[in-house]
């Protein structure tokens, strides 16, 4: 039935008031009276369960008990309010109070304190994934990663500065931990740390477990640095002197392109296992990360993954101390703006790699390699970048949350990080240029991350903020400079070339190449006949207008055999490359649900794999970049 126009403006206007009453009072930049209180069991390892009690100050009246939603890191609302469980209110003297959940905010939980009443607790389960697609795992029998978002309510209408926190976690009987956070004491398995402010603990997670090892990165001055190592097995922990020497070396590039630190002291926490869920997640004083359980053990075999640490500690001065203004929000429910994550995450991409290089993490060699294949991306394989733009994708941790796509090339997803990261490549390679080789993006990097040592308040900055930081080291159109790439449509790879190099694809895959395929299990054919399997001949991407989407492949199908063969990942890259100046297409029985098809694609190119050379009589810019200082 159609409304009548007045009646629906009407009743328009009727559900706009109740859904503005019902909303969630705003966060006022206001003290907050007394002390949170957070107690976390986490001693329940064989179901993966964490016991909450969340303790609260209260005044009597309506109040508005919040469960983060706006994970910083994430830059989306990721809370996991779906495995939050059996939630009970209790005054101090035992009371249970009745809870209802806001009707247009799921995160929000509304009760009445009765008069008398000076606090309340808030108890609950947090079901932690059993895998099976339920998300990350976070405990295994011999290790579990506490973040403070999903085991935390707190009160709505103040910033979330102005609360002042205090946790304990019971851990499993002898296990050891590590986190940000200064212990206050131990008894037995419980730890009750120090009073902090209420983001900050959010920013301050824990890993804990059976094997764990602490190296010291630095302790020359009052701001150390360490690298805690946790293990699914105890021989997984023996480290070498030559790899502790370039994790230190990380720390010692950090700061000459630095020149301050933003944290009293940081905390790696590396997770080397086969059963934790894989993690890369930035905090201010701290990251999580983790690894394959022979990082140490088999060396020469990780080291495509190693630029992991000096990506998410390059987020201690890029995304944690200073960043954007839209996602310096005030407390966790306010929904952040991703604008600069072409900042954030596009340049923490580029000095991870970077940085890597410099500190002995990688070799040139293996940085060159792993940038060709960044530059491969959006070379040849994002067709997407036809319909969006760099700048579109930063709404990409809204739109999908990581969900897998059907299409990634053309729909693309989170640009900002490897599309931010040639942005910036470009923009490096003018700065020189503009200098004639005397000035870099590090002097940008320390002119816009390296003041004020020792302070790690958050510092916004917005578009016009990196505009005037390079315009200070070279004048020139940055506005117009940046926004042509982020917002445009074409290739973004010019920096390669002005780096002195360029973009070529051969025969072989390079190294790096190599052990992302290795990683994958599967096959890659991006750059030939346009489609990757998973290593069982399910197709994980097709490229969007290539050789094998023309022929009617689709991501999901499964490649049963090839030219009469049964399937396997040798003889499809031997079929593309015996192709390869004939007139014969590449036949491949192909199954979908229950129907099989012969597919036949006339690709006559042979294999391709990108790689970088020199460009003869230009300057080694990109050498001269991953130099170390």
């Amino acid at each position: 039935m159609k409304i009548p126009a007045v009646l629906s403006l009407s009743l328009l206007a009727a559900l706009s008031l109740s859904r503005a009453e019902a909303q969630t009072a705003p966060p006022r930049d206001v003290p907050f009276e007394g002390i949170l209180r957070i107690d976390v069991d986490a001693t329940d390892i064989e179901r993966r369960i964490f016991r909450v009690r969340t303790t609260i100050p209260a005044k009597p009246g309506p109040m508005t008990l919040l469960y983060p939603q706006w994970i910083p890191g994430h830059h989306s609302p990721s809370g996991a309010i779906d495995k939050v469980a059996g939630l009970v209110v209790k005054t101090d003297a035992g009371q249970v109070l009745q809870w209802t959940r806001d009707q247009y905010d799921v995160y929000a939980f509304q009760v009445d304190v009765p008069e008398g009443v000076r606090e309340i607790s808030a108890e609950f389960q947090f079901l932690s994934s059993q895998g099976a697609g339920q998300g990350r795992v976070v405990m295994t029998p011999e290790m579990l990663n506490l973040q403070w978002n999903s085991n935390a309510l707190y009160p709505a209408g103040y910033f979330a500065r102005n609360i002042k926190a205090q946790a304990s976690v019971t851990l499993p009987r002898g296990w050891d931990y590590a986190t940000a956070l200064e212990t206050q004491q131990r008894v037995g398995d419980t730890v009750t740390f120090k009073p902090i402010d209420f983001d900050d603990l959010v920013d301050s997670p824990i890993f804990a477990g059976k094997y764990h090892k602490r190296i010291a990165l630095d302790e020359s001055g009052t701001q150390p640095v360490y690298l805690n190592v946790f293990a699914d097995d105890a021989k997984y922990l023996a480290s070498k002197p030559e790899q502790v020497k370039v994790h230190q070396a990380l720390v010692q590039q950090m700061d000459k392109l630095y020149g301050a630190r933003h944290f009293d002291r940081y905390e790696f926490l590396l997770a080397l296992t086969d059963k934790l869920g894989g993690i890369g997640l930035e905090h201010h004083r701290s990251s999580e990360n983790s690894g394959p359980v022979g990082y140490f053990t088999e060396w020469d075999k990780s080291w495509y993954m190693r630029d992991l640490l000096s990506h998410e500690f390059n987020h201690s001065w890029n995304g944690k101390y200073r960043r954007g203004a839209d996602l310096a929000t005030p407390n966790f429910n306010v929904p952040m703006g991703d604008s600069l994550l072409w900042l954030y995450e596009g340049q923490t991409q580029f000095f991870g790699q970077v940085v890597a290089a410099r500190s002995g993490l990688w070799s040139q060699d293996q940085a060159r390699e792993m940038l060709a294949n960044v530059a491969a991306t959006y070379d040849r394989g994002r067709p997407g970048l036809s319909w969006r733009t760099i700048q579109d994708t930063t709404n990409d941790p809204t739109i999908a949350q990581r969900a897998p796509r059907a299409f990634r090339n053309y729909q693309m997803s989170e640009d900002y990080y490897s599309g931010g990261q040639m942005v910036w490549l470009a923009v490096d390679a003018k700065l020189r240029e503009l200098t004639r080789d005397k000035r870099s993006i590090d002097d940008f990097a320390r002119a816009f991350f390296g003041m004020d040592n020792g302070d790690w308040d958050v510092n916004p900055y917005t578009f016009e903020d990196i505009v005037a930081t390079l315009g200070g080291i070279a004048d020139y159109d940055w506005a117009g400079f940046l926004r042509s790439r982020i917002d445009g449509h074409g290739p973004v790879v010019d920096g390669i070339e002005a780096s002195g190099w360029k973009l070529v694809y051969r025969d072989k895959p390079s190294e790096a190449f190599k052990a992302l395929e290795t990683r994958s299990k599967g096959v890659n054919l991006t750059y030939s006949l346009g489609l990757a399997t998973n290593g069982q001949g399910v197709l994980t991407d097709v490229l969007w207008d290539g050789p094998a989407f023309d022929a009617g492949l689709a991501p999901g199908m499964t490649i049963v055999a090839v030219n009469g063969r049964q399937y396997d990942n040798d003889g499809l890259k031997d079929a593309v490359a015996a192709a390869k100046g004939t007139q014969a297409p590449i036949e491949l029985l192909v199954k979908q649900f229950d129907r099989y098809q012969t597919v036949r694609i006339g690709y006559h190119g042979g294999l391709l794999y990108p790689g970088l050379e020199r460009i003869a009589g230009k300057p080694d810019r990109l050498s001269e970049l991953y130099k170390a200082r």
